[in-house]
């Protein structure tokens, strides 16, 4: 139970730092729900523990943001609504108004609760404009993964084709293929300069080498 308290006092935290002016009850729980959501049984790989990864990288680099909190916010946000079974970046963009809509419920400003959903948005292609230190933070904790290590890419990998088990192989390895190339495809994976210093080349490669896989 500590770490779920650990994770809602992190959610109203941010809430508050972004001016959400509801009782503490509604915002804990609003974090409960959120939670809830982050814990449904089809997630294999977009779960709390995802959630808590992304977290903990905004938390790390959030000097480099301009406004952290409402980072914060849209990571809890990313996610919150998620099946597998959606199609193209559908999720994204009802998590986006979802975002909007739970953050307006909260008391949050207007701006505040337009600007998260925009950064939500922002993470169904990860391409953000030249001058976004948020979305840049926000997209570059999301694909942080990317850069793992070969032991935990490869679980992420396979926690990935769970959650589309519902998907043959052939489709699976063409609809995969797909994402990773338009990953690659990207002017850069990660965009602030101390994270592509040290994850653009790993990531690039994991990424190689599961194409490379799904090939063969």
């Amino acid at each position: 139970m500590a770490a779920v308290t650990t994770l809602l006092d992190r959610w109203v935290a941010a809430a508050r730092g972004a001016g959400a002016s509801a009782a503490e009850p509604d915002l804990e729980a609003a974090g409960g729900y959120l939670l809830g959501r982050w814990s449904e049984p089809q997630r294999q790989y977009h779960d709390v523990t995802h959630l808590t990864a992304v977290l903990d990288v905004v938390d790390e680099y959030a000097d480099l943001a301009a406004a952290p909190d409402r980072v914060r916010l849209a990571a809890w946000m990313h996610d919150a609504i998620y099946d597998p079974r959606a199609l193209g970046d559908a999720n994204e963009r009802d998590s986006a108004e979802f975002a909007e809509g739970l953050l307006t419920t909260l008391g949050t400003p207007p701006q505040v609760a337009a600007e998260v959903a925009r950064l939500v948005g922002l993470t169904a292609g990860h391409a953000t404009g030249e001058t976004d230190p948020d979305g840049e933070l926000l997209c570059d904790a999301d694909l942080a993964i990317l850069a793992a290590e070969p032991d935990r890419y490869a679980a992420y990998t396979e926690a990935i084709r769970r959650e589309y088990a519902h998907v043959p192989d052939e489709a699976f390895r063409a609809a995969r293929a797909q994402v990773l190339v338009s990953l690659l495809e990207l002017p850069a994976i990660y965009r602030h300069a101390p994270l592509h210093a040290a994850w653009e080349a790993r990531a690039r490669a994991n990424l190689e080498k599961e194409l490379r896989a799904l090939a063969g």
